[in-house]
């Protein structure tokens, strides 16, 4: 059960961190989205965060998402939803309808059903390449040196537009190494969204410069056990 007071407490404590970590990085405040990671949360828990003014929102599920967000966008429909955690393929059609801001694109196949799926629906969602900072087996998303030429291929042979680009560290690494990785590839392709940090690195990922910053359980409370487990993404 989420205690709406709780909610709206949390939010307001991670807004104030997070305007305090742009100011100490002498940073607008108002450069840095957060997304407050509403994966396994409940209408009911999402609710509070509305009524707090809070519109950008996370999700890790298409299938979750479909099943929450068009109620919710009824009474709000100014809110704009990123999906945040792995895309399959044949999922390209519906994430392209629900999402806002994708951010896993990390391979031919997905640059391809969104490519085809953004020309037939002409809904264009603002697209960020997952990049594996620590070239994990385990873990999405492209490697560094890999990056010129998957984007070169998203642009040149799928036509689409990339905005930015998203990580997320290894669990035991100091995470400002690959904030500070990212960011500099980014620069380099003059990618304008750097989409890093999460609820325990959120002001690190701010000092390097991120754009966006994915806090779930910050603001939200902390997910059940086989939850946490699944992913790392808020």
């Amino acid at each position: 059960m989420i205690d709406p007071q709780t909610v709206t407490s949390n939010l307001a404590e991670v807004r104030s961190a997070i305007a305090r970590a742009a100011e100490d990085s002498e940073r607008d405040p108002a450069g840095v989205a957060l997304i407050a990671v509403s994966k396994t949360v409940p209408p009911e828990g999402i609710q509070p965060a509305l009524e707090s003014g809070q519109r950008c929102f996370g999700e890790n599920y298409v299938q979750e998402a479909k099943a929450k967000w068009p109620a919710l966008r009824e009474s709000c429909p100014d809110v704009e939803l990123h999906l945040i955690g792995p895309l399959q393929s044949n999922k390209a059609r519906e994430a392209v309808e629900l999402f806002d801001v994708i951010h896993t694109l990390d391979r031919t196949s997905l640059a391809a059903a969104l490519g085809k799926e953004i020309r037939r629906s002409g809904r264009h969602p603002r697209l960020l390449v997952q990049v594996n900072t620590g070239e994990e087996p385990q873990k999405g998303g492209v490697a560094p040196g890999a990056v010129e030429a998957f984007l070169a291929e998203c642009r040149d042979v799928h036509g689409l537009t990339v905005s930015g680009l998203m990580c997320i560290p290894p669990a035991e690494d100091p995470p400002s190494a690959h904030f500070g990785l990212l960011a500099a590839i980014a620069r380099r392709h003059a990618l304008p969204l750097l989409s890093m940090g999460m609820s325990a690195d959120y002001p690190a990922a701010i000092q390097m410069g991120a754009t966006h910053v994915r806090v779930g359980s910050a603001i939200f409370g902390a997910r059940q056990p086989k939850d946490a487990a699944e992913d790392e993404k808020g």
